[in-house]
């Protein structure tokens, strides 16, 4: 990889506004880049609804909201990740919005994305209302509930903000990671695609070839001279083991983080990244044995990238957003009449009338409003934040573009759009990620003309 390059110049001025205001997203310029982590209980009230409905019992790990304030040049940028499910449409704003008020910066220069735990709430305050409106009992978590969380997350981002520190290099780190991750699409002999869930008992399904994963976890640190500041991960699986059950628990990925934490000493976040086609059912059948081995699995793999760390000075610290106006399907089953419709059939399941139904109505009605995709680039480091579940060719082409840099992926920004697929999967002999997939099959093709922006590629470079 190329030296990282050092930063230019000295930071400008923060500018004002007429009347004494501050340009939004701007702030009194440092000497040089600053940064601060930040952590808070997210965890909903018992017998608030987890996904798929099912109420919280207890709680075996806390969920937590872990991130950073970076601030550059005059700017404020916050990385959020989030022990839920999944925060979608209106719900995924107005969190955006409150981070921002309180690191006193735009929602632009904020990215959240979830790890999509499923012993976790999946929260969607537009799709509830629809839901009210049917008469169907609450299916997502309480406003009261939504609201004293964002407020503690708030509060817990503007701490950080009191806490900000020089940080002047950047260390890169990547290790494969064994027996983890394994991709959901396998090819049987009949070319037919045998699913494979995050839980897996078949034994024909299981036996299946690993395919198409990216086996790296990538750690990105933070550091003031040789002292680490904060460690941001980067890995590419759904996180779950078992869910259904009416835990909240932050599951292998949340243990194996706050393992690492205790032992180092030094804040660990933990990102998921285009999971969407990739799952542990390859080794795991739901049973605690298999837990485990996750577990120790994951660790070893983060404990080699933090070992294979190396450091150079910060390089010109660059932020850069896209808004993305994804089309929703109007096809049988996802045209907006057909969702109301589902929504309204009192014979349906619940997780059916508000996930197939009102989240899908939900999104038809956010009607022409965008979703910001962004991208934080510190010399020859990017972090790519995406939207939905998107297949782990995305991560794989981002990666590809910048082939000498270090890229990492975090995808489960906005889920709205439902999972991201290729337009080849709709047409693949079976499969699961289309079926969830709320936007149009063409989605592909601007997705990754968003990710090449995003990266600041030139048409003379593709």
């Amino acid at each position: 990889m190329r030296r990282i390059r050092r930063i230019i110049g000295v930071s400008l001025a923060a500018l004002f506004l007429s009347f004494g205001f501050f340009t939004p997203g701007r702030v009194d310029a440092a000497e040089g880049p600053r940064v601060a982590p930040f952590v808070c209980d997210a965890t909903p009230p018992l017998g608030q609804p987890m996904f798929c409905s099912d109420p919280l019992q207890t709680v075996e790990q806390p969920l937590l909201a872990k991130g950073i304030v970076l601030e550059a040049d005059g700017q404020r940028y916050v990385l959020c990740a989030l022990d839920w499910c999944e925060l979608c449409n209106g719900s995924y704003d107005k969190f955006r919005e409150k981070v921002a008020a309180a690191a006193g910066t735009k929602p632009s220069n904020v990215a959240i994305q979830t790890l999509h735990q499923h012993t976790a709430p999946l929260v969607d305050c537009d799709a509830q209302k629809i839901l009210a409106e049917a008469g169907v009992p609450q299916f997502h978590i309480t406003p009261d509930a939504e609201e004293e969380i964002k407020t503690r997350l708030a509060e817990s981002v503007k701490a950080a903000v009191a806490r900000l520190e020089p940080f002047d290099r950047i260390g890169v780190g990547q290790a494969e990671v064994e027996r983890v991750a394994a991709n959901r699409r396998p090819v049987d002999e009949t070319g037919k695609i045998r699913t494979r869930f995050s839980k897996c008992k078949d034994p024909k399904t299981i036996a299946l070839p690993e395919g198409t994963v990216d086996p790296y976890l990538k750690t990105i640190t933070f550091l003031r001279g040789d002292k680490p500041l904060v460690r941001l991960h980067y890995y590419a699986t759904h996180p779950q083991t078992s869910y259904g059950d009416g835990r909240a628990s932050s599951d292998f990925v949340g243990a194996v983080r706050e393992k690492i934490e205790r032992e180092e000493g030094i804040t660990q976040i933990y990102f998921t990244g285009c999971a969407g086609d990739i799952t542990v059912g390859k080794y795991n059948d739901g049973s605690k044995e298999c837990r485990e081995a996750l577990t120790k699995n994951l660790t070893a793999g983060m404990k080699a990238a933090i070992a294979a760390t190396k450091t150079a000075p910060a390089g010109k610290i660059t932020w850069r957003s896209y808004p993305l106006l994804f089309k929703p399907r109007t096809d049988s089953g996802y045209n907006l009449q057909d969702c109301i419709e589902l929504v309204n059939d009192s014979k349906a399941k619940p997780p059916t009338r508000s996930y197939t139904g009102a989240m899908r109505a939900a999104f038809h009605k956010r009607g022409d409003r965008p979703i910001e995709l962004s991208c934080l680039e510190i010399g020859d480091v990017s972090i790519l934040n995406l939207p939905g579940e998107p297949m782990i060719c995305f991560q794989l082409f981002a990666q590809g573009l910048k082939p000498d840099d270090f890229v990492a992926v975090a995808g489960y920004g906005d889920g709205g759009p439902g999972y991201l697929c290729t337009k080849k999967a709709f047409f693949d002999n079976g499969g699961y990620e289309q079926t969830a997939q709320n936007v149009v099959p063409e989605t592909e093709s601007s997705l990754r003309a968003a990710i090449v922006k995003l990266l600041g590629i030139s048409a003379k470079e593709k």
